[in-house]
């Protein structure tokens, strides 16, 4: 539960003099390391900065935020502000990188007037992990508060690096299903490069300023706002909040299209904009993403089950969604200890409501649960997969869910959605809350970021917004950067959010060379967190593992109690380990073109013996042998392989 308490310190009043620069208001963090400076600028506009260490990372950067009844951006004071308040908020997570969270930090509102003497507030807080703010508009006076722009901004040093994901043109991409989330990132350019798709970049996004490492994301999305992305600012480093794209709208089953942008008659609150920041380590343990998310909603958490998951589409593609096909899936993880089988598109027309109940009748004989696909869309694209149409309207939704919930199914992956509009951000928590009502998990694909909804709706198990495995499978071009867009994911994409990347293959893909060997794609397997893990993997590809990689697959745990990044860097490599109980699994992978030499102790993990898996003398051959926790590790790993660890 959240406990505020009184701050010893209290900040001085200011005088806000004409047009001069204003002294800045100050607030550190907890541990103090961390300080942050909002003050009126000369220009008579909102400003703010960070230092970390006493040494500047975010510069003067905008606040601002316009209305149609209102102008927050010019023209403006501070009125006043509180008193400073410690904030400490303890929770549990099952989909995350830790089980339970203890977050803290030191908050500040600032009521801010305009020329009219109308009222915003600016909710800032700073814990030992980086910072956040919100906007907040609650004067009665502003009957309606539509929103025209924000002009937030994140201003980093001109010569720091970038490891950014492009926006997609909405209404672009197969069958017009972008923006999705699913492009490959630039890694590691000089901020003010321009997007490949001029169409700016997603959350989060990750930056290298000197020995500072920072995240830019948002969290705390309730469907009365939209989602946002960053574009790049007028100033060599700066970085500014953009809103959707005019086509990223919800289209009703009438054709009445939704909300593009926020607007509403009461309390208008914006999502907390987020900025993780610190030296890498603390970047890859931070919390942040869902520390400043909403509280979970209440639900009957016992369906709520973070697992594994067979699944044949990923390989195999539509040809092999049919009953006998899926039916040796559900055997396949039964003999693998899994928890799902995942049947995709078109099982309505191929398989059927019928039998589906008997693969989900003979799946629950064997401990298994059945999951199954769901096109999201109506008219906003063209995509020609079923079952289709069928969760637009709360009705819809009720009357599909309490069907499936009454033939057995335990979770539904839902499929095509069409952008970060206002409309859109709310039929996604829609779908959350009507699938929690019927005890159904959540795997949204072609989807937006989570940006925290793992907190707030525990029945959330992962989402995409990954160029996944998938991709990888359809072209060679896709194929070949895999190693290195990993890396980058881990850093950036899954650094806070579920991410369904569908990871890990040892056999053959049609088609396809693949270029990573067997032990990358085992890495995977911890390197990821999902609280469903779709492993692309068919039983004819398992085969070729020995039965000690079997083994770890099947007692891999499901979800994890802690996180300790080890080493790594964005886009070249990663070591990883995460705690589950009294066991620590660590894992490693290499995407750079050269052997890697990893070495590092393991005393974290107390005295504890266990196995290392990773590569034998060939790409698809894997090697085990005995280790403990108080010998000193060296491993070189190959180019595109990794490694696996278990100390119990």
């Amino acid at each position: 539960m959240k406990k505020i308490g009184s701050c010893l310190v209290v900040l001085g009043v200011f005088i806000l003099a004409g047009c001069s620069k204003s002294e800045p208001d100050v607030l550190v963090s907890p541990s103090q390391h961390l300080q942050v400076k909002v003050f009126v600028t000369g220009q008579n506009t909102l400003a703010y900065s960070v230092e970390r260490g006493s040494q500047p990372v975010i510069l003067e950067s905008v606040l601002g935020l316009q209305l149609a009844a209102a102008d927050f951006t010019q023209g403006v004071a501070i009125e006043s502000r509180s008193s400073i308040v410690s904030v400490a908020d303890d929770y549990t997570m099952r989909v995350g990188k830790k089980s339970k969270i203890s977050y803290k930090a030191n908050e500040q509102t600032f009521v801010v007037s305009n020329a009219q003497q109308q009222k915003l507030q600016i909710i800032f807080r700073v814990s030992n992990d980086g910072l956040a703010f919100r906007y907040a508009v609650k004067d009665p006076a502003i009957a309606q508060k539509q929103f025209v722009k924000e002009t937030t901004s994140f201003n980093v040093a001109a010569t720091a690096k970038a490891w950014l994901q492009p926006m997609a043109v909405a209404q672009t991409g197969w069958s017009n299903t972008n923006p999705s989330y699913e492009e490959h990132y630039q890694s590691a350019v000089s901020v003010g490069t321009e997007s490949t798709l001029k169409q700016g970049w997603v959350f989060p996004a990750l930056f290298n300023a000197a020995d500072h490492w920072l995240a830019i994301s948002e969290t705390g999305m309730d469907g009365t706002w939209h989602g946002s992305h960053l574009q790049l600012g007028e100033k060599p480093g700066e970085y500014t909040i953009a809103p959707p794209q005019t086509p990223e709208v919800f289209i009703s089953g009438s054709g009445e299209k939704g909300a593009l942008l926020a607007n509403t008659s009461g309390t208008f609150e914006s999502p907390w904009r987020i900025i993780a920041l610190g030296s890498l380590a603390q970047l890859m343990e931070s919390t942040l993403g869902t520390d400043l998310a909403a509280p979970a909603i209440q639900v009957d958490a016992h369906f709520i089950k973070p697992g594994h998951s067979s699944w044949s589409w990923a390989i195999l593609k539509d040809d092999f969604t049919t009953f006998d096909v899926q039916k040796k899936f559900i055997d396949y993880a039964a003999d693998m200890h899994w928890d799902y089988t995942l049947i995709d598109a078109d099982w309505d027309k191929k398989i059927g409501y019928e039998k589906l109940q008997e693969l989900v009748d003979y799946a629950a004989e064997k401990n298994i649960g059945v999951l199954v696909w769901y096109n999201s869309s109506g008219d906003w694209n063209e995509t020609p997969y079923s079952p289709k149409s069928q969760l637009i309207t709360h009705e819809q939704r009720v009357a599909e869910f309490s069907r499936l919930q009454k033939i057995g199914v335990k979770g539904v992956k839902i499929d095509f959605f069409g952008g970060d509009g206002q409309s859109f951000m709310q039929y996604y928590i829609d779908i959350l809350q009507d699938a929690a009502a019927h005890h159904l998990s959540v795997n949204f694909h072609g989807a937006t970021l989570p940006r925290g909804w793992q907190r707030t709706y525990p029945n959330l198990m992962t989402m995409e917004s990954i160029k996944g495995f998938e991709f990888t499978t359809f072209s060679q071009a896709d194929q070949d950067p895999v190693a290195a867009h990993v890396v980058t994911a881990l850093f950036a994409r899954n650094l806070f959010d579920p991410m369904d990347y569908t990871p890990m293959a040892f056999g053959d893909i049609p088609n396809i060379k693949r270029v990573t060997e067997n032990s990358f794609e085992l890495a995977e397997s911890v390197l990821m967190i999902s609280g469903i893990q779709h492993f692309a993997e068919i039983p004819e590809g398992m085969a070729t593992a020995p039965e000690y990689v079997k083994d770890f697959l099947r007692e891999l745990p499901r979800e994890w109690d802690d996180v300790k990044f080890i080493d790594g860097y964005p886009g070249k490599f990663v070591v990883l380990a995460r705690k589950a109980g009294d066991a620590w699994y660590i894992a490693g992978i290499n995407a750079e073109a050269e052997n890697k030499i990893l070495n590092f102790d393991l005393n974290f993990a107390g005295d504890k013996s266990g196995i290392l898996i990773t590569s034998g003398d060939t790409e698809r051959s894997f090697v085990q042998q005995e280790i403990n926790s108080k010998t000193p590790q060296t491993i070189t790993l190959r180019p595109s392989a990794g490694f696996v660890m278990v100390l119990k």
